[in-house]
């Protein structure tokens, strides 16, 4: 299979343990067989090559998010680049020219785009290897997955079917409704839309062509920032007359708010915290490296990180984004291709880090005009390349990094340390990169 997987999404609705930099996609909330804590994006794609071991999985992505898939999936999977946010419909139709331009995907060959973020069991994957059937088929130009149900949302668009068969051509599409009108759509036999789309590749190439104005993907990817904001579904599948949906009748939970996110958790505590028994239907995460204690509480959720500490009521917990976004505050963690750094503390002029670094990875070749910096191994061993010259780090060494100097650190072993930065403006955009001279790279 050809398995687009579309990544986006902020950080307001799981926070605070999402934020600008890590989607809720990138929580390690759940457990994998061996009991190891993954993130969606590490199950999904773990259930996309269990279902299909020879898959092809592409992730259309934000530049913010690349360290993060980098970090969690290596380089298992290809990542598209958008330079700009633009919707669904300029999303799908950059990542269809990459599949063709960059990665050479045979344009007869099926394509299925789906989130990256479904809390689903691997009957939702053996269902899209039916999708891509379809396709190969030809019966319809556009094939839908649509969800069977449980409940008359108003969380979700519907798709109208012609029929009550397992594939049926589309009747008709309805917008999110109010409950009582939900209830008459699911009596007609509506589906949830849930953004699984599959066609063959040089369907959406067409499509593409026919509302850009572009050569390939080069001149595509130079003027996505000017393109119109639309989603795939007001571009494309509403204006397809040849449209069949395939039901699904599986699990298939949507992962957007606490409340949800407590019904999947796979246990009620994560992190250091104690519930007494006295305690109902309270889920607790806690990333911090201090204990939570809960007594006496009902119908909680309570989340706790270096960005902030959330106490809700779980049905109130949907209604958080308006408050979150008053919050002003950078990240104070996140995931980079080569490991994690969190901020242990910031003042207006400087800023401590503990960050470590995986082994065999290493940092970008860069430089920071504003501001020096203090760094101190405390665990591990590597080395740092500082103004062209190369440096052993181990335990108990420190090095001062000045403000300008070109510098890159490698992780020879895993090498957790502390970053202290001092200067008179402390910003995540001060930072410039530079390739790596060929006599400085390092096997």
């Amino acid at each position: 299979m050809n398995i687009l997987l579309l990544s986006g999404g902020s950080g307001k609705r799981l926070w605070p343990l999402s934020n600008d930099v890590r989607s809720k996609q990138f929580i390690r909330i759940f457990r994998d067989a061996q009991g190891n804590n993954e993130s969606m994006v590490q199950r999904v794609y773990r259930q996309i090559t269990a279902v299909d071991p020879g898959a092809k999985v592409t992730v259309a992505t934000s530049k913010t998010q690349v360290s993060s898939i980098r970090n969690q999936l290596g380089d298992a999977v290809s990542i598209c680049v958008e330079p700009a946010r633009r919707d669904t419909f300029p999303a799908i139709a950059l990542a269809t020219v990459y599949l063709q331009d960059v990665l050479g995907v045979d344009p007869e060959e099926p394509v299925i785009v789906c989130p990256v973020d479904p809390y689903v069991n691997n009957s939702y994957f053996e269902a899209l290897t039916r999708l891509e059937k379809l396709v190969e088929g030809d019966a319809a130009s556009l094939t839908l997955m649509g969800i069977e149900p449980t409940v008359p949302s108003k969380k979700y668009g519907y798709i109208i079917p012609q029929g009550g068969e397992t594939v049926s051509p589309v009747k008709e599409f309805k917008e999110k409704p109010d409950k009582e009108t939900a209830k008459l759509y699911i009596a007609q036999g509506a589906l949830w839309n849930a953004g699984v789309f599959a066609f063959r590749l040089k369907y959406l190439i067409e499509k593409a062509h026919s509302m850009i104005d572009f050569t390939d993907y080069k001149d595509l990817f130079a003027k996505y920032e000017t393109l119109t904001k639309i989603s795939f579904d007001y571009a494309v599948v509403e204006k397809e007359p040849s449209i069949q949906v395939m039901r699904y009748a599986g699990e298939w939970k949507d992962v957007g708010s606490w409340n949800m996110m407590a019904e999947v958790m796979p246990e009620p505590t994560m992190g250091d915290v104690i519930l007494d028994e006295t305690c109902e239907n309270v889920h607790v995460v806690n990333e911090l490296e201090i204990p939570i204690l809960v007594m006496g509480c009902k119908d909680l959720v309570v989340a706790a990180s270096g960005d902030g500490i959330l106490v809700s009521d779980k049905e109130r917990s949907g209604a958080m984004k308006p408050y979150v976004e008053k919050i002003d505050m950078d990240a104070r963690f996140a995931e980079k291709s080569w490991g994690t750094y969190t901020v242990i503390d910031a003042q207006p002029h400087s800023m401590t880090i503990k960050v470590h670094l995986r082994a065999g990875k290493r940092m970008t070749y860069h430089a920071h005009e504003m501001r020096q910096e203090i760094f101190t191994v405390v665990s591990g061993q590597g080395r740092i390349i500082l103004g062209g010259v190369e440096q052993q780090l181990r335990t108990g060494n420190s090095i001062t990094i000045p403000a300008g100097t070109k510098h890159i650190i490698i992780a020879d072993t895993d090498m957790h340390a502390i970053e202290v930065q001092m200067g008179q403006e402390i910003s995540a955009k001060d930072k410039t990169i530079y390739p790596l001279p060929e006599a400085l790279i390092i096997k």
